[in-house]
C-alpha cells in the first residue's frame, strides 16, 4: 500500500491501522479489497474527509492520499511528510502531529 500523505492544520489528530487492504481512520473502517487491479475509486465515493484524491489499485498495490493533520507547533517532518509504503499491518506510524513542550516547572 502506498500512501501519500498531504499535510493540513486540523484540530484533530488522525490515528490509522491497516489490516490487508483495509484500513482504519480514527475507528471508522474503509474497505478496499473490492477495489480490481486497474481501477479508480473517485474521492468523491469515499464518505471521509481523511481522503485527500482517489483510492487506486496499480498491478495489486493499492494508492491513496490521505489528510495528514497537524497542530500548532508540528516538526517539519509533519509539515512536509514523506510518502508511506506498507508492507504490513497494525498501526500506521504518521509524522507527529505536535512537538511535545516540556512543562517549564
Amino acid at each position: 500500500m502506498h500512501i501519500t500523505l498531504i499535510p493540513q492544520r486540523r484540530a484533530t489528530p488522525l490515528t490509522v491501522t491497516r489490516n490487508g487492504d483495509i484500513l482504519t481512520l480514527n475507528g471508522e473502517t474503509f474497505d478496499f479489497s473490492p477495489l480490481p487491479d486497474g481501477a479508480t475509486l473517485p474521492r468523491e465515493a469515499i464518505a471521509s474527509n481523511w481522503f485527500a484524491g482517489p483510492v487506486e489499485r496499480i498491478e495489486g498495490v493499492l494508492h491513496l492520499s490521505l489528510i495528514v493533520p497537524f497542530g500548532s507547533s508540528a516538526p517539519p517532518q509533519t509539515i512536509n511528510p514523506a510518502p508511506l509504503t506498507l508492507t504490513g499491518n497494525g498501526p500506521v506510524t504518521l509524522p507527529p502531529y505536535d512537538l511535545e513542550i516540556p512543562d517549564a516547572d
